[in-house]
């Protein structure tokens, strides 16, 4: 994983120049849905509530990078390696999906807060949504997908 401030989002020379510019000129005024980008790299907008931790699962993607970030809100996303984790629902290559069951207790987190952004990689197992706090809250989520 990395994370960074999303100013600082221009620095990373493997991020498509595209996907930066589409970051760099986001704002709250977005429309909800899939936005295509090119032919390997599409852009999914969401808004839900986030969960309590108790509520989360770890997922990995086999086809695509997810750089997520927020536009309004606060969420944890917790990560561990996919080595070793219980597969909970096998992979779905529709969505490019594995949902595994595995303990938060060993995982490192994030805070995603409208500052910053994520890079999350195959192996990587992420369980995103989940509420910084007992409250769970309204976000608006950008999740830029490109083909690994």
């Amino acid at each position: 994983m990395i994370t960074d401030k999303l100013e600082n989002i221009s620095l990373y020379k493997n991020i498509p120049v595209c996907v930066v510019e589409y970051i760099k000129n986001l704002d709250s005024n977005i429309s909800l849905g899939k936005h295509i980008l090119t032919d390997d790299i599409y852009v999914n907008v969401e808004t839900y509530q986030t969960k309590v931790r108790a509520e989360g699962k770890f997922e990995s993607h086999n086809e695509y990078i997810d750089i997520q970030l927020l536009l309004s809100g606060a969420e944890n996303i917790y990560v561990k390696s996919v080595e070793g984790l219980t597969v909970l629902t096998p992979y779905n290559k529709e969505r490019d999906i594995t949902f595994y069951s595995a303990p938060f207790s060993d995982s490192s987190y994030i805070t995603l807060n409208g500052t910053n952004f994520a890079v999350l990689f195959p192996h990587e197992a992420h369980a995103p949504q989940i509420s910084p706090d007992e409250n769970c809250k309204n976000v608006l989520k950008v999740v830029v997908k490109i083909r690994a």
